[in-house]
């Protein structure tokens, strides 16, 4: 959510802004403003809407010239999205951009107005820091900032400049998100690798409550206290071709496309013998044996992945499986105890409610493994034991390839504590490792066979006010993805529903016309699953069905059949995905949306 950018350095600041700000774009933003010295004073340009908008704002009027600045993309929290509520805000002599909430804001804004402060002109949380940093103001910046610091309560990281302070450019971490690039003679904060990727692919990661000085072309970092640091130049693992859609229309078609690699890439390195082996991460089988109860803590795609993983981890290893919504979980006071294992999973290791998760985890006795795409994420560094998924980056908010990567990661586990704990033999645990290897060879298959059916079956879906996914055990926990990416991208309200739940009551929904995706390609569910589509078919529902090349259907059942290649039902998830993913993506195209960035959607969730 939000994207914060900074720049010192030779070039024309407001390009490499805006510039850096268009690599963040994907995190989700509905205005957009930077501020730049220019001529020893900041000038500040912003508006509601896209940065082209801010582009067309600045061609008409001017852009500020200089070579020191801060930008900023807002997804809005306080106050509706406008032109007065775009960041930067500014005091007397400050101003500001800043990503996350300050949940004290309120009285911080009381205890300004009691003080001769009444000229708020926002409805923002971020205008009230502001303000407190100019109030507090005394010619020291370092010292300002930390006596504010320890006044704001919340998830948060600022990007600052002084008036009085020309050519430079304060950053600060707060939980939210915040690097630091280092290039030559220039220096960049951002919220993301991928904003400076192409300038400079070294960078350093602040830490809680770290403030960096941008100055010069370098950087220095304190901390709270005032106590100087030295920090470890790190380099980003991709190049800026990675992070570009390399010829196709945008990132999510890409990113489908991108999975066979991405999960070749990820599983390759853990397998060794023909077996499974996790040991880099942390996870060996005498770890795997000791424990008796797992629980899965993610949001959104990443608990659907969680979803996967616990049909599978239960069915191998018979170990009991709890997967909890992460913003739930944290409230419900769980019971832990040393012998459980939680894993929490997350494409940008930075997500709110999950790093609230491990923080709860810390104290109880129980063990937590991360699963996550960002290298020196928060909750990487904080769990005892990470794997790290090698999706590379993943620039569109509907997540693809990095689910796909979180699917196989949850196979290899589960191979792993089922023969751990001795429900498998190795030899089971090789030709299952192996079914595993041979998946992105019939990822890239299935994807060459059905995308144009996809494509015409999405035709089909455009006018429809709202339809429901079905399925049952594996292909339940589908549905269940499939039907987020279709409203998340094209609006249309969708529902998944455990197919013989329908019966239950959601049956009575069903209109003429409707669209119902039915998944059945559990073979051992297949005959129950197809009584379900006959019931929808003859209340007049417009069945469109998922299943493998064999299965025994035909036209009386559906009105359209999406057939995929016959692979261990087991490892389905990983090949059913696809057309899930391709109806999505084309019902939206066909409706115009902005595919890669939809409305209200954030790709990075770093506030409750």
């Amino acid at each position: 959510m939000c994207g914060i950018v900074g720049y010192v350095g030779p070039r024309d600041c407001s390009d490499v802004l805006v510039s850096a700000l268009t690599k963040l774009e994907y995190r989700g933003y509905d205005s957009a403003g930077i501020a730049v010295f220019e001529n020893g004073k900041i000038e500040v340009a912003k508006t509601k809407g896209r940065l082209s908008d801010l582009k067309e704002k600045m061609e008409r009027e001017g852009k500020p010239q200089g070579h020191a600045g801060i930008g900023h993309t807002r997804w809005a929290t306080h106050g509706e999205p406008s032109d007065v509520n775009s960041h930067p805000h500014s005091g007397r002599r400050v101003t500001i951009v800043h990503n996350g909430i300050i949940e004290n804001y309120k009285q911080l804004k009381q205890f300004l107005l009691e003080n001769e402060r009444d000229e708020f002109l926002s409805d923002t949380d971020t205008e009230v820091v502001a303000q407190l940093l100019d109030f507090y103001y005394d010619g020291n910046p370092i010292r300002c900032i930390r006596k504010v610091l320890h006044e704001l309560r919340g998830s948060f990281a600022l990007g600052i400049v002084f008036a009085d302070r020309p050519e430079t450019v304060y950053a600060v971490r707060c939980e939210s998100p915040l690097i630091v690039g280092q290039g030559q003679g220039e220096v960049f904060i951002a919220s993301d690798v991928p904003a400076i990727i192409k300038y400079t692919k070294d960078y350093y990661l602040l830490e809680q409550g770290e403030i960096a000085v941008l100055k010069n072309g370098a950087v220095q970092f304190c901390t709270l206290h005032g106590r100087m640091l030295e920090k470890e130049l790190k380099t980003a693992d991709f190049d800026e071709d990675s992070a570009e859609k390399g010829g196709y229309p945008h990132f999510m078609i890409k990113e489908i496309h991108e999975q066979p690699t991405a999960v070749k890439t990820t599983i390759t390195p853990r397998i060794e013998g023909g077996m499974p082996n996790l040991s880099e991460c942390g996870i060996t089988p005498e770890v795997l044996e000791g424990f008796n109860n797992i629980f899965i803590v993610a949001c959104g795609t990443a608990m659907h992945a969680g979803m996967v993983g616990k049909y599978v981890i239960e069915k191998l290893a018979r170990v009991s499986v709890t997967v909890d919504i992460a913003s739930e979980f944290r409230y419900r006071d769980p019971l832990l105890t040393p012998d459980d294992l939680v894993i929490i999973i997350s494409q940008s290791g930075e997500t709110a409610d999950s790093k609230a998760v491990l923080n709860l985890v810390k104290g109880t006795g129980a063990k937590t493994l991360a699963i996550v795409n960002v290298k020196g994420s928060s909750i990487a560094r904080e769990a005892d034991m990470v794997i790290y998924t090698h999706a590379g980056p993943e620039i569109a908010v509907a997540s693809t390839k990095a689910y796909m990567v979180q699917l196989s990661v949850m196979y290899l586990l589960a191979f792993e504590m089922a023969y751990a704990k001795g429900r498998i033999d190795d030899e089971e645990c090789k030709r299952l490792t192996l079914e595993l290897v041979r998946i992105p060879e019939v990822i890239q298959h299935t994807i060459d066979r059905i995308e144009n059916v996809c494509r015409y079956v999405s035709t089909k879906l455009i006018t429809a006010d709202s339809l429901l996914y079905i399925g049952r055990g594996l292909d339940y926990a589908l549905s269940m993805e499939g039907s987020l990416k279709l409203k998340e991208i094209s609006y249309i309200h969708s529902e998944s529903y455990a197919a013989g739940e329908l019966k239950h009551g959601t049956i009575s929904l069903i209109t003429d016309g409707m669209p119902v995706i039915a998944v059945a390609t559990q073979n051992s569910l297949f005959e129950k699953t197809l009584s379900n589509i006959k019931e929808v078919k003859a209340r007049g529902a417009m069945a469109i069905v998922i299943c493998d090349q064999k299965a025994d259907i035909g036209f009386d059942c559906a009105n359209y059949i999406i057939r995929i290649p016959q692979i261990s039902e087991m490892l389905m998830p990983m090949v059913a995905t696809i057309p899930m993913q391709l109806l999505a993506y084309y019902t939206s195209v066909n409706k115009g949306n902005d595919v890669d960035k939809p409305r209200n959607l954030a790709k990075s969730v770093t506030v409750e």
